[in-house]
């Protein structure tokens, strides 16, 4: 099993340099209003400079005008979209980028993973999180990973509450195709901890080597 790694939510380009430099697989920008890890353009700029080749670059939005979506795919090296709203899957297209569709698992709002499957059919992945239906995740919540179907016919990413002391039984249980973290690494929101990210890479390379 070879899971990929994205970390998302970063902030600061000397923190994506470091993730770069201990292998990780992408990075995800968050533009989605309201989050605490939220990047303006320029901000957005300088921490996707630091971007090495190979690493893809992540934007996520929530629910927003397509026009910044534009102008985001306009100023930055963006190879993926990520939307967390309730966005169509015409808008998710719109864009002519990979996308991933981010599916709410909280509590009795969670989504239904195979509906969204089929709703969203061009997605490149689907994103399990431990939010609720048009929320951001970044929550440091994981949700009953029990409830996750055994075949989607469709990558899943698996997100909310992964951390160094978690990762390794999620792979053992769901088996994703990635992993995504984001305050499970950090010393304080958008702050990438160097040490956390390591271990966490760390343990999904051990697992990979079972």
């Amino acid at each position: 099993m070879h899971s990929r790694i994205k970390i998302c939510g970063f902030t600061r380009p000397e923190d994506v340099a470091q993730a770069a430099r201990l292998g990780v697989d992408a990075v995800g920008l968050v533009f989605a209003e309201g989050s605490s890890r939220q990047l303006d353009l320029a901000q957005a700029r300088a921490v996707a400079a630091a971007v090495p080749a190979f690493v893809s670059v992540v934007a996520l939005f929530l629910d927003q005008e397509a026009d910044l979506v534009r102008r985001v795919l306009a100023q930055l090296p963006v190879e993926i979209l990520q939307f967390h709203g309730q966005e169509a899957p015409e808008y998710c297209r719109s864009f002519g980028r990979r996308y991933i569709k981010a599916v709410p698992m909280a509590g009795d709002a969670a989504g239904d993973c195979r509906a969204y499957a089929a709703r969203y059919p061009d997605a490149t992945g689907l994103l399990l999180d431990s939010h609720a239906g048009g929320a951001l995740g970044g929550t440091g919540e994981a949700f009953d990973w029990g409830r996750i179907p055994a075949d989607l016919g469709r990558p899943l990413i698996l997100a909310g509450g992964l951390g160094p002391d978690n990762v390794a039984a999620a792979l053992r249980q769901v088996r994703p195709y990635a992993v995504d973290v984001s305050s499970g690494v950090e010393s304080a929101k958008g702050i990438k901890d160097a040490a956390r990210m390591a271990a966490f890479i760390d343990e999904v390379r051990r697992v990979q080597s079972d």
